[in-house]
């Protein structure tokens, strides 16, 4: 007996080691707030994780080669090479005109840098053939690098303008990039709308051919003569002379001078056939502010910094130079700047957790009373200063991830504060017990379950924080730091809750004496008031202090009251109303109708789910359909076209754009409230980081207008995504045969577009022409949800093709090579070396001057001078001579996917379609009746469709590898499979809640959201059942001592069924507490309801506005999960205790032991009836 009463009276070691050293413990307890609070100040705030993909990208420049040319000479050998490496999972390539960009994508099992050197070699080692293409005598040298997406969108743009040329204002920016460069958080500054300088020797067509100069002359003449070099050391007097030849020239015409040729004593000066200028390189960029010409910054950050103290540092450093630096009429301003809505996500978050906190408190007070409920509310702060100590030490940053993690554990953590303080109130009340000796049995006796309840809550979040690639990175540190909230509550629970409650519980709610309160808020109130007053940009403590010394008066006048009336009567009563409905539930055929009706329930839910989603009512998602903070129009006129028409169609776009944004509606005496700044790019910079990301090539046929939303509280209830749905419809088909495509900045990882129809196959051109006739097609079909369907390549760009008559021209002495070179001269130029000047290095190209290097006759009818090998005579013989040339067109890019060619058909959703899904498949269904596809190719469906099936499959997986886990842990716990199997059931019996709250409201399902939702919501059903049913269990094992029952023997049905009750009248309150905390603690989230506490104490404005950024990103998941806690709290209640019940008595039926009890079965009946 006395081994049963050592099982049955618990103690745990720990929590008992705790209470006797008390002084160890408050030490502990400060040290965690002082490092908690320090690593909510110190670490980096920013929006959303950051995102670093295992790809390496491989970048060619070959000037004046054609996409044909380039997939020749240089995709296709490399990706020869690349194909071979291990740990490859993807491939892709695109050529175009002059440049080739590869991407290799690797598994997670090999580290970047690895994955880096791997490709660098086969690099390496194809690049060393005698084959590979040369460029101004030197080998084409491919870049090897890796990128990540925050590095290549800027974080800012500056803007300078002023009545100063560009050339000046450039210098202005120049001082401003180096300053900027100069922070350990950015990675780059680049400069927009100016251009670089460069030195260009003009040539005279007529002056060359009649001084009977060659391009080789005059860039020989350069390259020898521009240079300066050692020529040794001199020893002289015994001294040391290092010897020097200074050859640089100082100025760029000092070229003039140069001596190109002298033949029998005539010398022809460079002067007499070219003018030399130093000059703005050809034109590859425009910037615009609000549609007037700027000098643009765009400011890159490195991976893994800070953005927000980057963005604030750039900010202090153009204010220093504006004012120290520039001169007063230069204006500077910073647009596109994303970091105040960084902060204000990041600060509304934080807010919603004081909200969430607040009504916790209040609610644990009416439940436990002030005293006890400060034993738990302490939990609270102590749980998550101790996890942001932990991820601050773990290298995370404070984002939104982070934030909503707390939050969602805001309910999860004060579970264990509950179950403590609740068991340890009731062996004092109930059993008379002392403090420490109530203190050390209560926790013994739910230590270890509540270890296992956490266990088994962290068990279904283990899986995904196992998530693969870019969406594991950026959800990942949701369950990370659930579990170690969780973690940390749990350490609170057993070594903090414990010695508080040992110290300073008490039964008796006695008032304090009103001398001690008048005396203690007087204190606060002088304090608060001098504070207040005198504390300068701390004002808002003070405040926060008399606050709290008048809350002392209301707690005291009406609160407490209100408190010891709810506990000691409204909670009495609903105990008492709960055991009577249990003794119904549990008694004749009741819980066999309950049970049923719970699983018909269930059919109907899913049933209804499923018919929901068949009429379209409910949405599937992907991720979140954010309200934009930038509205992006990319505009993508056919390749080949000049910088100079792109520009002027992106000045009329931008007026349209300009005009739907400034509309009387979103504007107040001339302040637009909607929209902060508008910049434009044209060429460099204006391409789309999703799609251009590594590129360095040239984009005279792109244009770019970013316009920035003000936050989201300053927007007066107005929707952003209207907006950019007008500026979309303002753009439909108004230019033909320009792309346009109005977007909005990405949130959460890159998926690709909606809709994305792929076809591979070997024939380039039929590709193309299939993909038309598909886009035709399908265009035909008017299929809603279809936004605009275009093709990502085309055989339109305008190209000149020179066909030289190899015979003719080997009879006169010229090689096609030669041809080759002098109109490549001619046209592109001959590098001739660098003009060097205050540090910067200048290039020097030789060239056709303007007027002759676009004019064909002059370029056609040129000589190519040369001196014959055999005669020594020298030789001029015209290009057209030899070669003949005709217009033609060829492919604006070629792009590969694992080394196969591929043309792409893609569109975005249209304007109020979220359902990429649904659109595919009406798309799919379409293409049944698409005809004629040629033999070869073939058509795959990827893009978003294919990473959100993928994702699915991913979290199915990690939901019942979760429960497994789950099982295994209860199985643990309870050495029984029927009492896991009872949990199990509750979880997937909560889906009533889950999929019938969706059905009534027809809200979206969205799929990174509700199924992260769905698996959290299994944890914290789990939790409550845990608790429950172990403690019935203790009850159980109590009576069997106290009757003289064996272990191997039931209780009695009548003792069995009175157990049960007790047990849940007894866990009554920790599951509702846990359930109306989470709710609480969500709700401002699901509804949207925002209000800054920290203003409202310092400035008592609560700036309270419904909706943002957060609710749109992280509403579905809240709603999931308070919508299956609804029902999975009355599972908890009722329908756990009845399973039990039933899964007992079925197996005292097998044992015979039931027949037995029929007698006190019936007279059960009748007492209960």
């Amino acid at each position: 007996m006395a081994k049963k009463n050592k099982q049955v009276d618990k103690e745990f070691k720990l929590s008992s080691w705790a209470i006797n050293n008390k002084t160890t413990i408050y030490v502990l307890m400060f040290l965690i707030l002082y490092l908690g609070i320090s690593a909510y100040f110190t670490m980096p705030r920013e929006n959303f994780p950051e995102i670093n993909e295992t790809k390496i990208y491989i970048s060619s420049v070959y000037p004046g080669n054609t996409a044909e040319d380039i997939e020749k000479l240089i995709t296709n050998p490399l990706e020869d090479k690349l194909k071979s490496i291990s740990n490859v999972v993807k491939i892709t390539s695109t050529s175009q005109e002059d440049y080739s960009i590869i991407t290799v994508e690797f598994d997670e099992k090999i580290a970047g840098d690895k994955a880096k050197q791997k490709v660098k070699d086969e690099i390496d080692e194809e690049t060393a053939g005698e084959d590979w293409p040369t460029f101004n005598g030197a080998k084409v040298t491919p870049n090897v690098f890796e990128l990540s997406i925050s590095e290549e969108v800027p974080i800012l743009n500056i803007n300078i303008s002023g009545n100063y040329p560009v050339a000046k204002l450039k210098e202005f920016g120049e001082i401003l990039q180096n300053e900027i460069e100069d922070l350990a958080e950015i990675k780059k500054v680049d400069i927009r709308g100016a251009q670089d300088k460069e030195v260009e020797v003009a040539v005279d067509i007529f002056k060359m051919m009649a001084a009977k100069v060659s391009f080789d002359d005059i860039t020989n003449a350069i390259n020898r003569g521009n240079v300066t070099m050692s020529a040794g050391n001199f020893i002289t007097s015994q001294q040391r002379r290092t010897i020097r030849i200074i050859g640089e020239i100082e100025t760029p015409s000092d070229l003039g001078d140069f001596v190109i040729k002298a033949e029998k004593g005539n010398p022809i000066y460079l002067k007499d056939v070219a003018e030399v200028f130093f000059k703005d390189k050809d034109k590859t960029t425009y910037a615009r502010e609000n549609g007037d010409a700027v000098v643009m910054l765009d400011v890159k950050k490195r991976s893994g910094e800070n953005m927000v103290a980057a963005a604030d540092k750039i900010g202090k450093i153009v204010k220093e130079t504006k004012k120290n630096t520039f001169p007063s009429d230069l204006k500077v301003t910073i647009a596109n700047d994303q970091s105040p809505k960084t902060i204000g996500q990041v600060d509304d978050l934080v807010n919603n957790i004081i909200f969430g906190v607040i009504l916790v408190v209040i609610v644990l007070m009416f439940f436990l009373g002030f005293k006890n409920a400060i034993f738990v509310g302490f939990a609270i702060p102590m749980s998550m200063f101790m996890s942001l100590m932990i991820l601050g030490a773990l290298g995370y940053t404070l984002n939104t991830m982070v934030l909503f993690g707390l939050i969602m554990g805001l309910g999860m953590l004060v579970d264990n504060g509950i179950v403590v303080v609740e068991n340890v109130y009731r062996l004092m009340d109930e059993e008379g017990m002392t403090r420490i000796e109530a203190a050390k049995k209560g926790i013994g006796e739910i230590a270890f379950p509540i270890i296992i309840s956490t266990a088994t809550t962290v068990a279904a979040f283990i899986p995904l924080g196992l998530w693969p690639g870019i969406m594991g990175q950026f959800m990942v540190i949701l369950p990370i730091t659930l579990s170690i909230v969780l973690g940390s509550s749990l350490f609170v629970a057993i070594f903090f809750n414990s010695v508080l409650v040992s110290q300073f519980m008490s039964i008796e709610d006695n008032d304090m004496p009103l001398k001690n309160i008048i005396k203690l808020t007087s204190i606060m109130l002088v304090i608060g008031l001098l504070i207040f007053f005198f504390g300068g940009e701390y004002n808002a403590l003070g405040s926060l202090i008399i606050f709290t010394a008048i809350m002392f008066w209301v707690y005291r006048l009406i609160l407490r009251k209100a408190a010891n009336y709810f506990q000691k009567n409204t909670l009495v009563s609903l105990e008492n109303w709960y055991g009577k409905q249990l003794k119904k539930a549990l008694s004749g055929r009741t819980p066999y109708v309950l049970v049923t009706g719970t699983f018909i329930l269930l059919f109907f839910a899913f049933a209804g789910f499923g018919w929901s989603i068949g009429e379209q009512r409910t949405k599937i998602e992907f991720f979140p359909d954010n309200k934009p903070n930038q509205i992006i129009v990319y505009i993508e006129y056919p390749q080949g076209t000049d910088i100079e028409k792109t520009n002027q169609i992106t000045k009329e776009i931008e007026q349209k754009v300009d005009g739907v944004l400034n509309q009387k509606m979103y504007t107040d005496n001339g302040y637009n409230f909607m929209v902060e700044s508008t910049v434009s790019q044209v060429g460099e910079g204006a391409g789309n980081p999703q799609t251009d990301g590594g590129s360095s090539a040239e984009m005279p046929h792109k244009g770019k207008i970013t316009a920035s939303m003000r936050e989201y509280k300053y927007r007066r209830g107005e929707d952003s995504e209207v907006l950019r749905q007008k500026v979309q419809a303002a753009l439909v088909g108004i230019y033909p045969g320009v792309l346009i495509s109005v977007e909005k900045d990405a949130n959460g990882p890159p998926a690709g577009s909606p809709i994305n129809i792929e076809l591979n196959g070997e024939n380039y051109e039929e590709l193309i022409f299939t993909a038309e006739r598909m886009r035709d097609y399908l265009n035909t079909q008017s299929i809603s949800g279809v936004d605009e369907l275009k093709i990502d390549v085309n055989k339109s760009k305008p190209g000149m093709q020179v066909l030289v008559d190899r015979k003719k021209a080997g009879e006169l002495g010229v090689s096609t090579g030669q041809v080759g070179q002098q109109l490549r001269a001619s046209i592109f130029g001959n590098k001739a070396g660098v003009y060097k000047e205050n540090g910067e290095d200048y290039d020097i190209y030789v060239r056709f001057n303007k007027e002759d290097r676009y004019n064909k006759s002059a370029v056609f009818n040129q000589k190519i001078t040369f001196r014959d090998q055999a005669s020594g005579k020298i030789k001029e013989i015209p290009v057209s001579a030899v070669a003949s040339q005709t217009n033609s067109s060829s492919f604006s890019a070629i792009k590969h996917k694992n080394v196969k060619r591929v043309v792409t058909v893609y569109s975005a959703l249209s304007p109020g379609e979220t359902d990429a899904g649904a659109v595919v498949a009406r798309i799919q269904n379409s293409m049944k009746s698409f005809k004629d596809l040629p033999k070869g190719i073939k058509i795959d469906y990827t893009g978003q469709i294919e990473e959100q099936n993928k994702q699915m499959t991913f979290l199915m997986g990690a939901f019942f590898t979760g429960l497994l886990l789950i099982f295994f842990i209860l199985i643990f716990q309870f050495n029984s499979v029927s009492k896991p199997g009872i949990i199990m059931l509750a979880i997937f019996l909560s889906f009533i809640g889950v999929f019938g709250g969706l059905v009534i409201t027809g809200a979206p399902f969205v799929i990174m959201m509700t199924m992260v939702g769905i698996i959290s919501l299994a944890g914290i059903v789990v939790n409550n059942g845990v608790v429950l049913l172990d403690y019935a269990q203790l009850l159980i094992d109590r009576r069997k001592i106290q009757d003289g029952i064996s272990d191997a023997d039931y209780l009695p049905l009548e003792s069995l069924f009175e157990t049960v009750v007790k047990a849940g009248k007894a866990r009554l309150r920790p599951v509702l507490l846990t359930a109306i905390t989470t709710i609480l603690g969500l709700i401002p989230l699901a509804i949207g309801l925002n209000v800054n506490f920290f203003t409202l104490f310092s400035d008592f404005d609560a700036n309270i506005y419904m909706g943002g950024d957060n609710v749109v990103f992280w509403g579905p998941l809240a709603k999931t999960v308070i919508y299956g806690l609804f029902i999975a709290t009355f599972l908890t209640l009722i329908v756990v205790p009845i399973l039990f019940f039933l899964i007992t008595k079925l197996k005292m039926r097998v044992k015979g032991q039931l027949k037995t009890n029929d007698r006190l079965s019936l007279k059960l009946d009748e007492q209960i009836q």
